[in-house]
């Protein structure tokens, strides 16, 4: 038992008098233990995301991209858009300089894609509450739908559905200044202050509704809806949660939840890239 596991369970049972292996006992040691892990993790997981941000501009995208074909491009696309602060709203302004620079549209897909379902938050709070394995799984299964979309995209040759104006659009040349240490230092102290102060809601709430699905949901009702004994469970899963148009932070603890009442893994994942988004502040 970890010491914050050891420090929930005293706050639950000696300071509140809660009685263990009850409904309301389980249910605030959830909260108490999963609230102060996920947000060290995800500090800890924002500020290092945050240094190697600084060193992976627009303008960089672009030149790096610019001549790559497809299968590289598309790797190298998803890779480059873990670490940007885009959500898809946001993308669209650089998905015009993209193709404005010659960037080819399967390839920026794979960016587009990528961008907003895998990044740091997402990654944080995975392996906070789930471990580095599923969070890996994340990653790699957020990759390669980026990767193999984009390629399927580009084969395609939809060029041509692109509105003209796209192309006649001039994006503005920005010069790309050197940071120095103390700058890229300060961007991050800035960055990590910034979201986690804009999820930290989120994520407490999320965790609040996790803590009660934790201690008061029926295992076998759960269990019986996307279990592994239901085929249609994914299609289910993720019909329901593209309508919903959540972020990571609320989302993430809540599936957690589910999972220890029976929800299969490829079933949590699957609802999971189906209903978040992800929000981050501007370059």
């Amino acid at each position: 038992m970890d010491p914050l596991e050891s420090l929930a369970q005293w706050l639950s049972f000696e300071v509140l008098k809660l009685t263990p292996k009850t409904p309301l006992g389980e249910a605030a040691a959830f909260f108490l233990y999963d609230v102060p892990k996920v947000l060290i993790l995800l500090a800890v997981m924002v500020y290092l995301v945050s240094y190697l941000r600084t060193y992976v501009t627009p303008q960089r995208i672009k030149k790096l991209l610019g001549k790559r074909s497809e299968g590289v491009g598309n790797i190298l696309a998803a890779l480059l858009g873990v670490p940007t602060p885009f959500c898809s709203c946001s993308a669209v302004p650089l998905f015009i300089g993209l193709i404005e620079a010659g960037v080819p549209l399967g390839v920026t897909f794979s960016f587009l894609i990528s961008s907003p379902m895998v990044n740091e938050i997402a990654v944080a709070l995975l392996f906070g509450l789930f471990g580095w394995k599923v969070a890996l799984m994340y990653v790699v299964s957020g990759l390669l739908i980026a990767i193999i979309a984009g390629i399927l995209i580009g084969r395609l040759n939809l060029e041509s559905e692109v509105e003209e104006f796209v192309f006649k659009v001039q994006a503005k040349k920005l010069k790309e200044s050197k940071m120095t240490t103390k700058e890229r230092l300060d961007f991050c102290n800035c960055q990590t202050s910034d979201i986690v102060k804009n999820v930290v809601l989120y994520v407490i709430l999320g965790i609040g509704v996790g803590a009660i699905i934790h201690g008061y949901a029926p295992t076998d009702f759960l269990a019986g809806i996307a279990g592994n004994d239901n085929p249609l469970a994914v299609p289910i899963v993720v019909l329901i949660g593209i309508p919903l148009y959540s972020n990571a932070a609320g989302t993430i603890p809540i599936v957690s939840a589910l999972m220890d009442k029976g929800m299969a893994l490829g079933t949590a994942l699957a609802f999971l890239m189906s209903i978040t988004r992800f929000r981050f502040p501007k370059w």
